[in-house]
């Protein structure tokens, strides 16, 4: 762990905001990743005080980056590298028993035809 900065996919992975680091990446190439309210590529670096938006699949997570970590940590170790500054409207969101993620399709509903999948893409892209 360095003070020099580290790339944001790995930082993104290292501090669970991300299940993957794939995962990461493809969020920052899809602009649902800013750092200082500039959209950010996967190979950028973040250094401490910068401020990061997040477009997780459930809701958009605000976060202030307080240490620089490029391994993934334990969930009782994030608090160390990052302060979570996500309104508590859409912590609320997420704790309601109704929420359900956009992109998910009902089970049972088979394989998407092509125009749900252009529908998907459309909505995803």
């Amino acid at each position: 762990m360095s003070d020099a900065g580290v790339r944001i996919d790995k930082w993104l992975w290292a501090v669970r905001l991300f299940k993957t680091r794939s995962l990461a990446a493809e969020a920052c190439r899809g602009g649902k990743v800013k750092v200082n309210d500039a959209p950010a590529k996967a190979a950028r670096d973040v250094r401490i005080g910068d401020l990061l938006e997040v477009q997780t699949v459930e809701f958009r997570r605000k976060v202030r980056v307080v240490g620089m970590v490029d391994k993934r940590v334990g969930a009782a170790a994030v608090p160390q590298f990052m302060d979570d500054l996500t309104p508590p409207e859409e912590l609320i969101r997420r704790s309601d028993p109704n929420f359900r993620p956009l992109n998910l399709r009902p089970k049972g509903s088979g394989r998407p035809t092509k125009k749900d999948r252009r529908k998907l893409d459309e909505f995803t892209g």
